[in-house]
Order: C-alpha cells, then sequence, then structure tokens
C-alpha cells in the first residue's frame, strides 16, 4: 500500500482584505484548508510551519495532524522533513475553496512520473508540487509564490519527468477575491471572515 500524504505549507501571506486583521485572515484560509484535507480519502494529512509560526498550526489543526516545523517556508524544506511516506503533495495554504479532486490529480501522475505541479491559475506561482519520496535530487528550491512548471521542467532530467495537472486560484490579492464561487461548499471561514463576521 502506497502511503500519501498532503501537507498544507502555512507560509507568511502577503495580502489580507481591508478591515480583516492579518493573523485573523492567515487562520481562516488555514482553517479551511485543514477541513479540506480531512475529507481527502487514502492519504494522510500534515501541516508544516516555521517556527515561528507554530500557534498557527496549532490553532487549526486537528487533534491528530502531525506538524512539521521548517526551517524555511518552502517546498524542498517541507520535503525534506517527512519520513515514512512514498509520496507526498506540499499545497499553498492560501485556497480555502480548493476541491480535493485537484489535489487527487496532482498526486496521480506519480504513479509514472517523479514529479508533478499544480500552477496557479493565472499565476504566477504554484499551488502545489508532489513528489515521490526520496526526493529526486534535481529538484530545485522552490518557493510556490514564484516558481513555475518551467523551473522545474528545465532542473529535470528530461521534462516529461514533470508532470503539469490542473491548477486552482489563491488569494493573494483582492483581484483574486472574484475566483472564488459563493456555489462551493466549505470555506465557511474565510466566507465569513469576507462577509464581515468574526469567526
Amino acid at each position: 500500500m502506497v502511503r500519501r500524504v498532503v501537507v498544507a505549507l502555512l507560509a507568511p501571506v502577503a495580502w489580507s482584505p481591508p478591515g480583516v486583521e492579518p493573523a485573523r485572515w492567515r487562520t481562516a484560509l488555514a482553517e479551511d484548508v485543514v477541513d479540506l484535507f480531512a475529507t481527502l480519502a487514502e492519504v494522510e494529512s500534515a501541516l508544516a510551519v516555521t517556527p515561528a509560526d507554530r500557534w498557527l498550526a496549532d490553532a487549526v489543526r486537528w487533534p491528530d495532524t502531525p506538524v512539521y516545523e521548517v526551517p524555511e517556508p518552502t517546498v524542498t524544506a517541507v520535503l525534506a522533513a517527512l519520513d515514512g511516506y512514498d509520496q507526498a503533495a506540499v499545497v499553498a495554504a492560501d485556497a480555502p475553496d480548493l476541491p480535493g479532486l485537484v489535489l487527487g490529480k496532482l498526486l496521480r501522475p506519480l504513479t509514472s512520473r517523479p514529479v508533478a505541479v499544480a500552477p496557479v491559475e493565472g499565476g504566477p506561482g504554484l499551488l502545489g508540487v508532489a513528489s515521490r519520496l526520496p526526493v529526486p535530487g534535481w529538484l530545485p528550491a522552490l518557493d510556490l509564490d514564484v516558481a513555475g512548471p518551467a523551473d522545474l521542467r528545465r532542473a529535470a532530467p528530461a521534462p516529461a519527468d514533470v508532470a503539469v495537472t490542473p491548477g486552482w486560484h489563491r488569494l493573494r490579492g483582492p483581484a483574486d477575491l472574484a475566483a472564488l464561487d459563493p456555489a462551493v461548499e466549505g470555506w465557511e471561514a474565510t466566507r465569513a471572515q469576507l462577509s464581515g463576521h468574526r469567526t
């Protein structure tokens, strides 16, 4: 049985909506991603933070959710901290309305490719990166905010070693709010912050 884990990388957030305190906004985004992960089948979930952000992981984690403290909020730091898994995906925690199906599609190519990436719709950056473990030696240091599929394909022995899966939007600025679909179930914590209600 292949052991898989999806890790939410609770990296610092550079923007919050007007009138919403940044720490409360980060907490709402993280809470919704954690709740989504709890619904996933055949995959374990975890959180990754720098030591300075341990408070955030403790605020949103489920009692049995592992938390990995990493020296820097990067994909490569998270993957290096994991042990005991065959496959892992590291996902940005600022996509509160992310469908579980998108995560499934990010992991699926690992049956035949060493790495898969999901881009940010409208870019720049990545929603997430999935890799077989141990991590391929050619995988570069990655910042989800700026890296793109082409960066990984240039680093790979062959471009086909990196699968590009369907992307999704992230909430990194006011223009991104228009991409949220109120009809999609979930993301209650983020929805509450946007409607002006405290959670």
